[in-house]
């Protein structure tokens, strides 16, 4: 899983490192596709292989019959979506309707954390390291939030090297905890600006995610049964 994890890294972080160069070369939205074609099947591939191992290893704790515990979790799970999705979509990045390029976003969901997409996986890694406890959670935990550290001060740096004074007056007045810079005064919160449409979006794929689950383990066993095949022949 950490082999999975470290090539996924160097492929999502690496083509973020390479965009510039790249870009320059075979253009904004053939870089961007090229990218998506390497990075989604990769993204795919560990997802994929953590469904199908997640209660692999040592089994740690089991609380899954703690009350309380399920709507708990998916409290928590629901949380770190609206800390993931938001920084996704606000990217406009759909090569076939905008030319993608690199933006500076001071508002919205910034205001709480100026990387919320790493927000939202520690608060993932979380809610399902309670639910699974197995060892092999822990690794994969360790592993997402290990990468996402790393992007925050990746990213940093890249809109440094981009956008000069600009990002340092981002980055003086937002903070990466959340709700940090907001308690000390450096942020305000205006409710138009989290309170979005996209959001409705956001529940709607909980919804969907809290239904599909039931059906995970047949998507395991699939899996692992490609995965025999592929040995087999």
């Amino acid at each position: 899983m950490l082999a999975l994890l470290l090539v996924f890294a160097v492929i999502h972080s690496g083509g973020a490192a390479l965009r510039s160069y790249a870009e320059a070369r075979v253009g904004a939205r053939a870089w961007r596709l090229i990218f998506a074609a390497v990075s989604v099947p990769s993204a795919v591939l560990v997802i994929g292989y953590f469904l199908a191992h997640r209660y692999d290893g040592l089994h740690l704790w089991n609380l899954q019959g703690v009350p309380g515990m399920v709507p708990m979790i998916w409290i928590l799970t629901a949380i770190s979506f609206l800390f993931l999705y938001p920084a996704t979509y606000n990217l406009l990045e759909i090569p076939a309707v905008l030319k993608p390029k690199v933006r500076l976003y001071a508002t919205g969901i910034i205001r709480i954390s100026r990387h919320p997409q790493a927000i939202g996986q520690i608060l993932w890694c979380f809610s399902h390291a309670l639910w699974i406890g197995s060892s092999f959670m822990l690794v994969t935990c360790a592993g997402l939030i290990g990468h996402h550290l790393f992007a925050v001060w990746h990213g940093d740096r890249r809109l440094k090297t981009q956008f000069g004074d600009a990002f340092d007056e981002l980055r003086d007045n937002t903070s990466v905890f959340p709700f940090l810079a907001i308690l000390d005064g450096r942020q305000q919160l205006p409710w138009q600006e989290v309170l979005r449409p996209a959001q409705l979006g956001i529940a709607i794929a909980v919804g969907v995610f809290w239904y599909s689950h039931r059906f995970i383990p047949l998507g395991s066993a699939a899996f692992l049964s490609s995965k025999l095949e592929g040995v087999l022949s």
